[in-house]
């Protein structure tokens, strides 16, 4: 193939470097692959500049290769940019799937960079089979710290030391809160976005769909924005507090004007509920709170006219008429005793009677006997015995007694009919007066019950007058409510005006910064997009807003893609010059997959190969992975690193097929 021209011999892209800047402050020197301990499977050396990792495309396939044993993806371009990124701290280096194919086929397997971070080389060691070991130290080389029986450092040294160089500990301070723990990680993730974000959008940095777990994932657009604003410099703490205190204010705004509604809501209904139960007309009532006096004398006129007493009769003395309902309840319970007590003695006096009756001819034969005795031993008459005498018996009834027992008898019977007669004679006369009383009860109790009545009725009006009263109060309160309210929503809104003021005022402060960037953006435009192109970066209340005009404003997939590209640039140019705190470093993931034009993706490489020429040395590392054949004027040493195939398996990154 013939070689290609330098279509793009000038570039109005230009950067003023960073005082005695003589390297990136952050690159990653080499790359390694262990199959397991002292076993090499794949080393990639890399350099300040320009890296191209290349795995062809079939149909780009050179004439001594058959395009289908070629295969553009599967190769491992994107894994290398993961292991990149694990190296440099992420925790994870591929999807949970992929992990588990590659612990199972590499289960000692490993993976090292060696890597300057502001001037000191360090070297990280980590696994990516089954070992749990993590390495990151400074000063020893990958085969030293391979060899060494170091423990696990983990990631962390590594870590606190870029984010104490490079980003400094001010900057993570003011990181949202899913981000201030771990600001490099964030910041890693703006500078190597996943390539499952396609570069639809330059707040996209990293999808849930890559499993990386990086705290960018549950970040807000908008926190996003205050994240990247934070890294390069177009923020201050003062305008972040100050963004709080107006969220603060306007929630305040909120809820004053919400109760400031409900509050003439209240207000209205209770005057138009005052004015009807009250006999007003609502026209005859001043506006607001004018309309409070002359609801309260109504209302104060409607109680006296409900506290005066008005009786039923003139003898209607309710207590006096409940004491004599009591009285006769009383009377008619004794009456009810008495009753049931006479009818309960009327069945055994009837039986004591008789029974007395049925003792009464034995008593009278008994005197009769003994009038005229019978001899207890021979039986003959006494009076024989009397005449003739008796040989056998002396022994004859006692006369008296038998008289004194009929006597007896007769006495219980007379006395026993007596009770019977009285009992008998008792029942009806307590009949009558049990009627007479029920009747007298009842009527009390009908008068007692018109009483109660006309009372409780006074009592209702009374409280009503009363409640309509506290309601007159209400409703002026309702409306002193409504006023405040008003006032607090009116106070909020001028604290928010002053606030946001004051917001202005410092972006002001920062537009020097983003100014700049805009004119870094506007030059890579041109440069990826030509001639006629230009590019817009805004910071707008609305967000980060980039444009590329072309004849208007341009809105495509490849036009987004080509936007977030540039700025990406952008902000490593801003990055030379110092004037971030983000180092000089940016992976892009086959950038031509994200719908990037054939002719802008051959200048994004002319751009990258100009861009050494800032500076006695190349002053930024730059990572491509591409299935699309870069120029050929690039795609040779030195920045050609690496080329991939999808076949055979030896040719992929890890040499085996999964």
């Amino acid at each position: 193939m013939k070689p290609q021209l330098d279509l793009f011999p000038s570039s109005r892209v230009s950067a003023t470097p960073a005082p005695d800047s003589a390297e990136p402050r952050l690159w990653v020197r080499r790359l390694v692959l262990w199959s397991k301990s002292g076993q090499v499977c794949r080393e990639v050396s890399l350099r300040p500049g320009l890296n191209i990792i290349w795995s062809p495309d079939p149909a780009e396939a050179e004439a001594d290769r058959e395009p289908s044993v070629s295969l553009g993806h599967g190769s491992g371009k994107t894994l290398f940019c993961r292991l990149l990124r694990y190296c440099l701290g992420e925790d994870r280096f591929a999807p949970e799937i992929q992990r588990g194919d590659i612990g199972r086929r590499f289960p000692e397997g490993l993976v090292g960079a060696e890597m300057r971070v502001d001037g000191v080389t360090w070297n990280v060691v980590r696994p990516i089979g089954h070992r749990r070991k993590h390495l990151a130290v400074a000063g020893l080389s990958l085969e030293e710290l391979l060899a060494s029986d170091a423990p696990s450092t983990g990631t962390e040294p590594l870590v606190e030391a870029i984010t104490t160089a490079i980003l400094t500990p001010g900057v993570a301070s003011i990181m949202p809160e899913g981000a201030k723990e771990r600001a490099w990680l964030a910041a890693l993730a703006l500078l190597a976005r996943d390539q499952e974000c396609r570069f639809d959008h330059v707040l996209d940095w990293r999808s849930a769909a890559s499993d990386s777990d990086s705290p960018v994932r549950t970040l807000s657009r908008t926190e996003t924005l205050d994240v990247l604003r934070a890294f390069i410099g177009a923020v201050d703490p003062t305008e972040l507090a100050l963004r709080a205190e107006v969220a603060v204010l306007e929630k305040r705004r909120k809820d004053a004007t919400d109760e400031a509604r409900h509050r003439a809501w209240d207000a209205a209904r209770g005057r138009s509920r005052l004015v009807k139960a009250l006999g007003l007309q609502d026209e005859d009532l001043l506006p607001g709170r004018f309309a409070t006096e002359s609801l309260r004398k109504a209302a104060g006129a409607n109680l006296a006219r409900a506290a005066k007493i008005t009786s039923l009769g003139e003898a209607a003395d309710l207590r006096q008429h409940r004491a004599e309902r009591e009285e006769l309840r009383n009377r008619i319970a004794v009456i009810v005793r008495e009753i049931a007590r006479t009818e309960g003695a009327i069945e055994p006096t009837k039986s004591l009677l008789a029974k007395i009756s049925a003792e009464l001819p034995g008593a009278s034969g008994a005197v009769h006997s003994a009038e005229v005795p019978p001899c207890p031993v021979c039986e003959v008459p006494i009076d024989r015995v009397l005449a003739e005498g008796c040989k056998l018996s002396h022994k004859l009834p006692n006369l008296d007694e038998a008289r004194a027992r009929r006597d007896q008898v007769l006495e219980e019977k007379a006395t026993v009919s007596k009770d019977l007669d009285e009992f008998k004679k008792r029942l009806p006369e307590l009949g009558r007066e049990l009627a007479d009383l029920e009747v007298k009860a009842k009527n009390i109790d009908k008068l007692v019950s018109d009483l109660e009545r006309a009372q409780e009725e006074r009592t209702t009006d009374w409280y009503e007058a009363r409640r309509l009263g506290d309601d007159v109060g209400r409703f002026d309160d309702a409306l002193r409510q409504h006023e405040r309210a008003l006032g607090d929503a009116e106070s909020s809104d001028k604290l928010i005006e002053e606030a946001r003021e004051r917001r202005a005022a410092l972006r002001g402060l920062q537009a020097e910064l983003f100014g700049r960037l805009s004119r870094h953006f506007d030059t890579v435009v041109r440069e990826l997009a030509g001639e006629g192109a230009e590019g817009r970066a805004d910071l707008t209340g609305k967000g980060l807003e980039l444009r590329v005009l072309m004849g208007g404003n341009r809105s495509t997939p490849a036009i987004d893609s080509l936007k977030v590209i540039a700025f990406d640039i952008a902000v490593l140019l801003l990055s030379i010059e110092g004037k971030t705190h983000l180092p000089a470093f940016l992976v892009h993931d086959s950038p031509r997959e994200a719908d990037l034009g054939l002719s802008p993706y051959y200048r994004l490489f002319q751009l990258a190969k100009r861009l050494e020429q800032i500076g006695s040395q190349p002053l930024f590392q730059y990572i491509v992975t591409t299935t699309t054949r870069p120029p050929n004027d690039v795609l040779c040493e030195p920045w050609h690193r690496l080329t991939l195939h999808g076949a055979p398996p030896e040719e992929r990154l890890l040499r085996e097929d999964l």
